[in-house]
């Protein structure tokens, strides 16, 4: 994997570190390779109950598209015809967007800077967002005259809603770290110098804590947001039993009885 990238994995916790600092962490074509294969291996491990995403550097989460290299393949493109540059939607963002928000296991980003374009994408495919107090968040696909990626489209209304998610698409702006909070965008606002600190440690509780039940959390929220309620009572019923049969649920049924702290398997 690229130095772009860095990934480990720690009592099961998958770390992914954005690691370009002197570029913004923007997306050339290695870091997103990277930052795809880190993405798919991290949910596709049985041994990681957590990912957490973070970024290098204290400017920037990640700014999207690196524009610079971007620019030249754009050229190249003109030049053979093939159009391959924006291919990179398909083979990179995409992946990365459903590895993220299809992992069995919660997601956390810590966001330590600047979150663009898709950068604030890959932000918001995470089921919980740590944010410094410097941070701050834009859209910006519509000032180089692009539509939205990463999924943006898709995550950005559910979280504050169709009407200022088309505002923000529409006309980009610099979101500050506390208007983010007051949006929903953050779900924990913290002091840029303990914003690594309380990110690894919000994802460690949830690399402990009852995964399968976790998992199910995940899909019961994505299904209820297409379908009726009828259709999501069934869907939890069905959740609820598989929930119900693991060994966590006996071991949390058992700790309270007890009155212990329990202790998680992750099955």
């Amino acid at each position: 994997m690229a130095d772009t990238v860095l990934y480990e994995v720690s009592d099961g916790l998958a770390t992914i570190t954005l690691n370009r600092p002197e570029a913004m962490n923007a997306m050339n074509i290695e870091t997103k390779v990277a930052f795809r294969d880190a993405a798919q291996a991290a949910a596709d491990d049985d041994a990681v109950r957590a990912i957490l995403l973070t970024a290098a550097g204290d400017r920037a989460f990640c700014v999207g598209q690196d524009l610079k290299e971007h620019i030249g393949l754009l050229a190249a493109d003109r030049e053979s015809g093939s159009g391959g540059t924006m291919r990179t939607v398909r083979e990179h963002y995409n992946p990365i967007v459903r590895a993220l928000t299809g992992a069995a296991k919660p997601v956390v980003a810590g966001v330590n800077g600047v979150a663009a374009g898709a950068g604030f994408g890959f932000a918001l495919a995470a089921d919980y967002r740590v944010v410094a107090d410097t941070a701050a968040f834009t859209t910006s696909f519509a000032n180089v005259a692009l539509t939205a990626d990463s999924g943006i489209s898709w995550t950005l209304p559910r979280v504050i809603g169709p009407s200022r998610a088309t505002d923000l698409l529409l006309f980009p702006r610099s979101i500050s770290a506390q208007e983010a909070y007051e949006l929903g965008i953050a779900n924990r606002l913290v002091p840029a110098a303990e914003l690594r600190a309380e990110a690894e440690k919000v994802a460690r509780a949830l690399a402990s804590g009852p995964t399968l039940a976790y998992a199910a959390l995940k899909k019961s929220v994505a299904f209820g947001l297409t379908h009726s309620l009828e259709e999501t009572l069934e869907k939890e019923d069905e959740l609820q039993g598989l929930a119900g049969a693991s060994e966590d649920h006996t071991i949390a049924v058992q700790a309270f009885v007890n009155k212990e702290k329990p202790k998680y398997l992750g099955r």
